[in-house]
């Protein structure tokens, strides 16, 4: 009985079965039913005739029918159970059942709760209490309950975001091991570790080998998201698996706070590797609204990964007073700033020779502006400064020999004129440490390294708040770096050089923890937080994630992180956001440093059983619906061995037929319904406006630059009189002679008849239908070039979240098959085309030009204009092209523009003619015959 899939709760109710012969004998035999005979009295006698009458036996059908019922009825009082659960040993004292409910068992959580609930039922059977463990739970007393209860409260479990933390469960388990030695324990694991499991797997592998241990287990196959990094090129991740088994290859999306996708990026393990990354090169902007990283197809709060405003890159500038001649790696101020500054910020520095060097990079919209050694400013730039501050950016200034010997009102405390040198000549102090930083600062929580020296400073002149604008100081108390809140923005400055004349500071960790802190601090909202209110150390919880990886509200187990937490979630800090939304910070299920590792559940010598074996089915509902079923029918076949179901005779045919006919539709195909109900569907009315002139192109050889038509009347003047500009040049200065320009509209125009098509972006618009944008892709495919341009150049800011035209823009391409981008290389073939340019500017000069990412270079360092003959499918740019392209009838120009640089217009027209070339003639000049000729324009 053992062998067979099935058991009986209350097996001495099947000696009923006994009896089921004597049932048979007792059904056998009926009296025969009363016969009514109608006579008239005259033929009394004579059709009267005497019979004699014999009891009558009941049909075998009917008979069998009713022994069926009896023996259901019986089955069913004695309770059976189909596929019940098999214990490892005959075990009769109380059930312990302990359970991975962390994110590792997020795959087959429901299979988990259904092994439980059959492990509860068993014991119910059996009379046993049960005692439930969960180990992602907070550790508590563990307490025998009946299995009813036990049922309930396993229903309620829900699947924890974060690891188990099986060690803490240990002492807990030991007590109640001495106190029911007779316990037969279940573990359903996951499978998985992250270390610190050693205590408690040697603990359960003395339950297996008393034979009280059974595991519940599934092939550890999960995968992992740890230690996202925004780094200047791209958004990395790194990916985890815990054994070799697991999926070798996979993508991960990224995905803004409104669950909309920005971006994929595939992600192949090697043969043996465990751990690899997934980079995804997006333009900062974009980079900078992500904030969920999810692994494809992966449902566990440990395939996400959070970003949070500390994820986000900001555009730092940098400006030197030195000279040209003492501007060398390793002597440079910016040169420890930038390489400081690198892994979380895009720096921009000026143009050598720029007459304002400031001035420029303001116009460039920054976060943060950096001032090395800058002395006196004028009162234009100053109050370019000042303006800056107060909408929100961050000015931070290093000291210098020029400072020391000016003074300003660009800085947090009145300088002393002159400096403090600290272990000189004609000195007797020597080089002071650093003190630790106190809890106002926003260095705070930041160690400080014993081998940091300070040989000279500028000091700050007493005054009362200078303890309140102290970020961090000297053993002696003077001020090594002040700030304080001006308007929206943070003013910061350090009391040291740069470089490493007055300090060793630079070449220290620790000045890169203080820059990141201080450009953490650039957004009008964030820097006001942090001046406002620095003593605040935790954040509380406002999103966070569950088992599942979904977002849902903070439970009350949830408490507020301190904002020096780096490490994985836990109960008390799941998972998720926290903080308000102008300063947040993330708290992911791994940490950076963690790795996925299988346990080795074999080794405990404990039976290992699957999780997703056949369930246990309690038979009892099913056979007493049965016996029901079969008792109705045995009264329909009495009513009608007895003749009480004469009018059904009459009605058979038709009901037999209507029931034909119901069962016919019902199992006719759907296909074969649909078409004898539906109606037709009138065809949609084709689009009646009238098509492009066919007179344009009826001369084959003439070549036409197109623009979008986006309905905004001002922006499409624009466009076409740009274009016209552009022909007027192409025609003087190379040998194309194009014709007029077209507007399309690329829902309805061909495109295929030309070459370039300009998109000026305009928010509000519309977006394009899933059918034009298959035709937008199938153009670029063709070897068509868009370029998108969102005139944004002036509003755009880094960190300071997606203009409405680059959002516009991103809801259009988040569909689109379009490859890679990155800023356009220096050496892209687009830099020569046609003219040697270093950079693509229009009306503005600020913004960035991407195209298709080129190849990774060869062992020579060399690399590919382009990685195939075709030109980059896709240009994207923000300085409105055509606004600086674009002249009038007599061929003035139309718009200003915004840069300083007398040439831009210049210049822009010949980015024009570089893209038109580019788009004609491909990537010839990236062949090396041409690099003689290059050479020689270069002047080398």
């Amino acid at each position: 009985m053992s062998s067979l899939p099935i058991a009986f709760s209350a097996p001495l109710a099947l000696i009923a079965l006994a009896l089921l012969p004597a049932l048979w004998l007792i059904l056998r035999v009926t009296p025969p039913r009363p016969r009514r005979i109608d006579f008239p009295p005259l033929k009394i006698m004579r059709d009267l005739v005497a019979k004699r009458e014999m009891p009558a036996h009941t049909p075998w059908w009917l008979l069998a029918l009713r022994m069926a019922v009896a023996a259901l009825a019986i089955l069913a009082v004695a309770g059976p159970v189909w596929n019940p659960v098999r214990d490892a040993a005959a075990l009769r004292g109380p059930l312990l059942l302990v359970i991975d409910n962390g994110f590792g068992a997020a795959t087959d959580w429901t299979e988990r709760l259904a092994i439980a609930e059959n492990r509860v039922a068993a014991a119910a059977r059996d009379g046993r209490a049960v005692a439930l463990v969960g180990l992602a739970e907070a550790p508590a007393e563990i307490a025998l309950s009946e299995p009813r209860a036990a049922v309930e409260r396993l229903r309620a479990f829900s699947l924890q975001p974060h690891a188990p933390d099986r060690g803490a469960h240990l002492q807990r388990l030991e007590a109640f091991w001495r106190a029911q030695p007779q316990a037969e324990a279940v573990w359903i694991a996951d499978g998985l570790g992250l270390g610190g499991d050693d205590d408690f797997l040697a603990r359960m592998r003395q339950e297996a080998s008393a034979g009280r241990l059974s595991i519940h287990t599934s092939p550890a196959d999960q995968l992992a998201l740890a230690a996202p990094e925004n780094l200047a090129g791209a958004l990395t991740v790194k990916v985890l698996r815990p054994s070799v088994n697991a999926a070798a290859s996979g993508q991960v999306r990224a995905l803004d706070l409104k669950g909309l996708p920005l971006g994929d990026a595939p992600f192949v393990f090697g043969t043996t590797e465990l751990q690899t990354t997934a980079r995804l090169t997006l333009p900062i902007e974009v980079r900078n609204a992500v904030s969920r990283l999810e692994i494809v197809g992966e449902r566990s709060a440990g395939a996400v990964a959070l970003l949070d405003d500390r994820a986000k890159r900001r555009r730092v500038g940098i400006v030197s007073g030195t000279t040209a001649d003492t501007a060398q790696p390793l002597l440079s101020p910016t040169y420890y700033v930038s390489r400081a500054l690198s892994p979380f910020a895009e720096i921009r520095e000026p143009r050598a020779g720029s007459t304002d060097p400031i001035g420029e990079l303001l116009a460039q919209n920054l976060s943060v502006l950096v001032l090395a050694d800058i002395g006196a400013l004028d009162r234009d730039t100053a109050d370019k400064v000042n303006a800056f501050i107060e909408r929100g950016g961050v000015l931070l200034r290093f000291a210098g020999a020029r400072l020391a010997a000016a003074s300003d009102e660009l800085t947090p405390v009145r300088l002393r004129r002159g400096g403090r040198t600290l272990g000189g000549g004609l000195s007797w102090e020597t080089p002071r440490k650093l003190a630790p930083f106190n809890r106002e600062s926003p260095f705070f929580g930041t160690q400080v390294s014993d081998e940091i020296r300070v040989s000279r400073q500028i000091l700050a002149e007493p005054e009362p708040d200078l303890a309140r604008k102290t970020w961090a100081a000297l053993e002696d108390g003077t001020p090594v770096v002040t700030g304080e809140r001006r308007g929206d923005g943070m003013l910061a400055m350090m009391h040291v050089t740069a470089d490493t004349t007055w300090s060793n500071l630079p070449l220290s960790g620790l000045f890169v923890e203080m820059l990141r802190k201080i450009v953490a601090l650039s957004g009008t909202d964030a820097a006001e937080a942090q001046a406002g209110d620095v003593r605040i150390e935790t954040l509380s919880p406002t999103r966070v994630l569950d088992g599942l990886g979904a977002f849902r509200s903070p439970p009350v187990t949830a408490q507020p992180v301190p904002r020096s937490f780096t490490g994985r979630a836990i109960l008390a800090h799941p998972p998720g956001i926290y903080g308000p939304s102008d300063g947040t910070m993330a708290v992911n299920t791994l940490a950076p440093a963690d790795n996925l590792a299988a346990l080795d559940l074999a080794s405990l010598g404990a039976p290992l059983l699957p999780v997703d074996q056949p369930v246990a089915k309690d038979m009892r509902p099913l056979l007493l619906v049965l016996a029901l079923i079969l008792l109705v029918a045995d009264t329909l076949a009495t009513l009608w061995l007895g003749g009480r179901l004469n009018i059904a005779r009459r009605r058979a045919a038709p009901v037999a037929l209507l029931l034909a006919l119901g069962f016919g539709l019902l199992a006719a195909p759907e296909g074969l319904r649909a078409q004898s109900t539906a109606t037709p569907v009138p065809a949609a009315p084709a689009d009646q406006r009238p098509p492009i002139p066919r007179e344009l192109f009826a001369a084959g050889a003439v070549t036409r630059l197109a623009y979008v038509v986006t309905g905004d009347k001002s922006v499409d003047e624009m466009s076409k009189a740009g274009l016209a500009g552009l022909n007027i040049v192409l025609g003087a200065r190379t040998a194309l002679e194009p014709g007029e320009a077209v507007g399309v509209d690329v829902a309805r125009d061909e495109l295929a008849f030309f070459p370039i098509l300009y998109w000026p972006v305009v928010a509000g618009r519309p977006i394009p239908s899933a059918e034009t944008l298959r035709k937008l892709e199938a153009y670029m495919k063709g070897g068509g070039l868009v370029i998108f341009d969102t005139r944004d150049a002036m509003s755009a800011r880094p960190g300071g979240g997606a203009t409405p035209e680059g959002d516009q823009l991103r809801r259009m391409l988040q569909t689109l098959d379009i490859p890679e981008l990155e800023p356009i290389p220096r050496d892209h073939v687009l830099t020569k085309t046609f003219y040697i340019l270093d950079g693509f500017v229009g009306r503005y000069d600020t913004g960035t030009t991407w195209v298709e990412i080129l190849p990774p270079a060869g062992e020579d360092g060399r690399r590919p204009a382009r990685a195939g003959d075709s030109v980059s499918p896709i240009v994207i740019t923000s300085n409105d092209l055509a606004a600086a392209w674009a002249v009038g009838r007599r061929g003035e120009a139309l718009v200003p523009m915004s840069g300083s640089d007398p040439r831009q217009r210049e210049m822009a027209l010949r980015a024009g003619v570089n893209l038109v070339m580019y788009a004609l003639t491909g990537n010839y000049k990236a062949d090396q015959v041409h690099v003689p000729a290059l050479l020689e324009r270069l002047g080398q």
